[in-house]
């Protein structure tokens, strides 16, 4: 069973399949609606667990369907509401800020130590040894585990960080120190690669409700 983080921003939505082991914790204040879908009705595109944009029909389609009393006539009007939900569902854009884990507990050991302490980022072969790992071990190992080489790992471990940050209201410096970045114009430079624009744009863009950031 794969094992993964997923981050939710403002704008987007966290996609559980039925069945599905999972734990969620919020920080801050939380604001959205649960939707219950029946497994035999769900879109056979969302077979796992996923961070998805909500666009406007969907958010409406939602606030409609939660509006509905605990029991109703699924009458023909709400039959095809509850059809587009579900279409809208399966083509939703998915998120980038996706996180996946590594079973391995000594793998598990390092990178509890590098999303706990995102500000240290030790060297490889510090992180290792706190495993009790070779870097060559470790490094093969988080490959095979994740999909991700150990450098690209810890990047999107900082991008996925950074947008709950920004999104909480914390300026673009804030951020950069939080993660350990020397200037701000290096955080900046890594964020655009990884995301195709600068923290202000790609949150402006993505999620204008979070509120005005300060740079």
């Amino acid at each position: 069973m794969s094992s993964s983080v997923l981050i939710r921003s403002p704008h987007s939505a966290i996609w559980i399949p039925g069945g599905a082991r999972h734990t969620v914790y919020a920080s801050g204040v939380l604001k959205g609606y649960n939707a219950f879908i029946d497994p035999a009705a769900s879109p056979a595109a969302l077979h796992s667990c996923r961070a998805i944009t909500i666009t406007p029909l969907l958010r409406e389609l939602l606030a409609r369907t939660a509006a509905l009393p605990l029991f109703y006539e699924p009458t023909d009007a709400i039959i095809r509401m509850q059809d587009v939900l579900l279409d809208e569902l399966a083509a939703a854009k998915v998120e980038t800020l996706h996180l996946p884990m590594p079973r391995d507990m000594r793998v598990r050991k390092v990178v509890d130590r590098m999303i706990e302490a995102p500000s240290e980022q030790a060297p490889m072969t510090v992180l290792a040894s706190h495993g009790g790992l070779s870097t060559r071990t470790l490094s093969r190992l988080i490959l095979k585990e994740t999909g991700m080489s150990f450098s690209r790992w810890r990047q999107q471990l900082c991008v996925m960080l950074a947008v709950k940050w920004l999104a909480t209201g914390m300026t673009i410096q804030q951020v950069a120190d939080g993660l350990g970045y020397e200037s701000v114009p290096s955080f900046v430079t890594m964020f655009r690669n990884v995301l195709g624009a600068p923290p202000r744009r790609y949150m402006a863009e993505r999620y204008s409700k979070a509120g005005p950031m300060e740079n």
